[in-house]
């Protein structure tokens, strides 16, 4: 009997220290709230059949990961970096004018973007978006090949149901994420939001929208995003998960982070 009870405390610690620490390739991360973009090349790619014409461009290339040294950086992002054109429509919310920026970068199925979304970004979204203060903006940075067909569903999504599909994807990731890609269950999630099998398959098959969202999570890269969530408020980065008392001392200080909140 008190084998067994040592060895139940065993599991929960395993258990425990394997939620804190997760990554792509289950490495150490940088944060205990941050899962790393440690993939290999090729991690991070959709898997959309074997069947590709040859030359078409594999969807969330990751080869600079192989090249050490041969990706651009910018050390000190300015606002203007930060808020480059996309080829992309800006999923936003809030006042355009409003004070203080805030920028997340999320995996679909990153764990801890599903805890900041299902626990913070409410009181967010009732405190700060909803009467003016902030204006807060999401940026897919898929991490593996599940995120990437999670992430091209969800902007293949009507405008006004992006938020909404997020949401259920961040809420129901036990249902849908495995080691494995299954299509099947990232569309069980998607038709919740009116989304038809066609348009899944379909969407899966869009190229150009595969090469914008690239487009997306390199200029991340460039700016420094390491992992998920990571944040922007005005042209500080931030790489762990915000708490709302964060959130609120950063806009209480007009959007810029003092030396003892910023990580």
């Amino acid at each position: 009997m008190q084998f067994m009870r040592l060895l139940g405390r065993v599991v929960v610690v395993g258990i425990a220290a394997t939620l804190a620490s997760c990554s792509a390739n289950n490495l150490p991360v940088l944060t205990a709230s941050v899962t790393a973009d440690n993939s290999a090349s090729g991690a991070a790619y959709p898997s959309i059949g074997a069947a590709k014409a040859e030359g078409m461009p594999s969807p969330f290339a990751d080869t600079a990961a192989t090249n050490s040294g041969g990706r651009e950086v910018i050390k000190n992002p300015t606002i203007a970096d930060i808020m480059a054109p996309s080829p992309l429509p800006e999923m936003s919310w809030g006042r355009p004018d409003a004070p203080v920026t805030i920028v997340q970068y999320a995996s679909m199925t990153c764990p801890h973007c599903r805890n900041f979304h299902k626990v913070t970004y409410p009181e967010l979204k009732r405190r700060f978006i909803d009467t003016g203060k902030v204006r807060y903006i999401l940026r897919e940075f898929p991490i593996g090949k599940t995120s990437g067909n999670a992430t091209i569903a969800l902007r293949c999504a009507p405008p006004d149901k992006y938020l909404e599909l997020y949401g259920k994807f961040m809420e129901q990731q036990p249902q849908w994420v495995s080691l494995e890609v299954r299509p099947d269950a990232i569309f069980a999630v998607a038709r919740q939001v009116g989304m038809t099998r066609a348009q899944f398959d379909a969407c899966l098959q869009n190229q150009g929208m595969i090469e914008n969202l690239k487009w997306v999570k390199d200029r991340g890269r460039k700016l420094g995003i390491v992992g998920t969530p990571n944040f922007f408020i005005g042209d500080k980065l931030i790489k762990k998960e915000l708490t709302i008392a964060e959130i609120a001392d950063y806009v209480e200080q007009g959007g810029t982070p003092t030396a003892a909140a910023s990580p």
